[in-house]
Parts: structure tokens; sequence; C-alpha cells
């Protein structure tokens, strides 16, 4: 039998706050999301001024990641270049730039997914929160 890590809520509370701090330190209002590998819910967190809608499109973004194994650019760039068909993929519902896996020695430990701001600058927050967790 394998065994697996599994991000810890001391690791949860690392990352939110990385990426509340490269938010705040840009002026983003942003939402903060991250899931554990099978996309479930761990941490929700809508800065003041956030877009209610962000609420909704980060967890999104963040399960899309984690299912997905990869930066959920790569399926944003896939639909942009043509492939259409991908956007009928199912339990995938944020394939915008902004969600990104958690990944540590080649295993997921879930993802973060962020909202609020240009998808680059999404994506920006929510590594920034990743690498709070020195791995």
């Amino acid at each position: 039998m394998q065994s697996k890590q599994v991000l810890t809520l001391d690791d949860v509370k690392k990352i939110a706050a990385a990426a509340e701090a490269e938010a705040t330190t840009n002026g983003w209002a942003v939402t903060i999301s991250i899931v554990d590998d099978g996309g479930h819910l761990l941490w929700l967190q809508r800065q003041d001024g956030a877009a209610p809608i962000s609420v909704d499109i980060a967890p999104a973004k963040a399960k899309t990641a984690a299912l997905g194994r990869r930066e959920t650019k790569i399926y944003e760039d896939m639909i942009n270049n043509g492939r259409f068909s991908f956007m009928t993929a199912p339990n995938l519902e944020g394939m915008l730039e902004g969600g990104v896996p958690i990944m540590v020695n080649g295993q997921c430990l879930g993802a973060v997914g962020v909202s609020g701001v240009k998808s680059a600058e999404d994506a920006q927050v929510a590594k920034a929160g990743i690498a709070a967790l020195d791995v």
C-alpha cells in the first residue's frame, strides 16, 4: 500500500496568509480558495472589495487544478486555441487561469484558486501562497 502526504490546517493557513499578503501588497481584492487533492474545499477567503462572483470562480479554478493536476491556464489555452469540445469535460468548471496545483514530490496535495483580478495576477497570488510551503 502506498502512502501519501496531505495538507494540514497549518499548511492551509500558511498558503492563505502568503496569498493574502501577495494580493494586499499589490492592492488586489481577490477571493482565495484552497482545496484538497479531490477538489474539496478547505479554505475560502473573500477580501474586502472582491467581486461577489469571485466566490464561485476561485473554488472552481482550485477544483479544476486539483483534479487535473495542472494549472488551469493549460485548459484556457487549449480552448482558446480551438479545442472547444474540451468545454464539455465533466467536473471541470474553472478552466480559466488562476488555479494552481500544489505538487510535492510528484504528488498533488490540492490546489489554490484565485479570482478577482487579471488571470495572470490571480495565478501570481496562488503561486505566492504555494511558495509559503517551502517544499
